[in-house]
Parts: C-alpha cells; structure tokens; sequence
C-alpha cells in the first residue's frame, strides 16, 4: 500500500485513537446508567492488530471492560475521573498523531509543487 509507505503507522494510529475515543465517551455519557459496563480499548494491542490486518478487527479484538476500582451499588462501572482522564489523554495523542500528519502532508506538497 503507498499510504503505509507515506505515513507509516501514523494512519491505524490515527484510526484507532478516534475509535477509542468514542469508547472513552460513551463511557461518560453513560456514568449514570445502572448497569453499564466501561469498556477501553487497548491501544498497543490494537494497533499491532491493525498493522498486520485490518483496523477494525485489531480494534473488536483490543475491545475490553475496565475493572474498576470501587464497585458502583448499581452495578455501574464508570468512574468518571478516570474515564475524563483517559480522553484527556487520548485526545492529545490524537491531536499530536494529526499534526505529524499534517507536516507529512504538507512535505509532500511542498515537494509536488517544487518547493
């Protein structure tokens, strides 16, 4: 594939830290809900999945419940510092795999252009 060539692993990273962050904020809007279970993607796990394969089936794959560390009477498993943390976290990871991105990108053209 050319875009492996170009971008390297930058584009599954891309991929699997936005899935993750749809994980991370269901987890939040679901704090509340009786029953529910955290879920978290493990990025490492997932992104070697999607380096050999395909993003998707490295994402279903990496998919697993958080354990948490004090037990809701609900039987809910969010904790909401942790999970506001996590997409802290995971969003500037996000905006940081984008930028390199962007600067690859931007390289490129440059060096269509003759820049």
């Amino acid at each position: 594939m050319a875009e492996d060539r170009l971008f390297g692993v930058h584009g599954a990273a891309l991929a699997v830290r936005s899935q993750r962050m749809g994980v991370l904020a269901s987890n939040i809007a679901n704090a509340s809900t009786p029953g529910y279970k955290a879920k978290d993607i493990d990025f490492s796990a997932a992104l070697k999945s999607a380096a050999a394969g395909s993003v998707d089936a490295g994402i279903a794959a990496s998919t697993r419940y958080r354990i948490p560390t004090q037990m809701s009477m609900d039987g809910n498993t969010v904790e909401l510092a942790t999970e506001q943390t996590a997409f802290a976290e995971n969003a500037i990871a996000y905006q940081t795999t984008l930028a390199f991105l962007n600067g690859r990108i931007g390289t490129l053209t440059r060096a269509l252009k003759g820049e």
